[in-house]
């Protein structure tokens, strides 16, 4: 039998507790054995800047899965140089793991932007996309998306640094205390 293991990717710009939640709800609703956070340098959709470094970006989400066993960060896409694709990834992970089922977790924005993906026709059938519901989106694509249910929420990582001083109910409490500490986003 396969391994069945969960795959949530993004920048985690700071990773907050919605991010949380759909990893545990999709674990739970899809009976996976872990959930891997995979941070990503320079996403190919979207540009960025005033980043929080990889390094704190990874620390942040080590203090909010701490004591989670079955959550892991997976770092691979900050060593690769340029942008980070998802097809490049998985076919490493997969050629790693032949015994593994991966279940690549998307929130709905991402569901409505998959038929922008590199190589999105050889990736939909190399992993299972896992579709999160998010107010505002009404995902439909011409590809197999399993969809998984959660309470919706507006929590988004832009907003929280656009305002920071707000945020704090949005954050685990590690992750706040070390955006305050580390002055990240403005938090002086």
């Amino acid at each position: 039998m396969k391994h069945k293991v969960g795959i949530l990717g993004g920048t985690f710009d700071p990773p907050h507790l919605a991010h949380l939640r759909m990893a545990e709800e999709a674990k739970q609703q899809l009976g996976l054995e872990k959930i891997l956070f995979l941070p990503n340098k320079i996403p190919p959709h979207k540009h960025i800047s005033g980043m929080a470094s990889s390094e704190a970006r990874v620390e942040m989400l080590q203090l909010m899965i701490e004591g989670i066993d079955s959550f892991e960060v997976d770092t691979r896409e900050l060593m690769r140089a340029g942008k980070s694709y998802t097809y490049d990834t998985m076919r490493d992970m997969i050629s790693e793991q032949p015994d593994t089922d991966f279940y690549f977790i998307i929130g709905g924005d991402m569901v409505e932007y998959l038929p922008k993906w590199y190589h999105i026709d050889d990736l939909v059938k190399m992993v299972t996309f896992v579709g999160v519901n998010r107010p505002l989106y009404q995902p439909e694509v011409p590809y197999d998306v399993v969809k998984i249910d959660m309470p919706e929420t507006t929590i988004s990582s832009t907003e929280i640094r656009n305002d920071i001083e707000h945020a704090e109910a949005f954050l685990p409490e590690k992750v706040w205390s070390y955006i305050k500490e580390h002055q990240l986003y403005g938090k002086k």
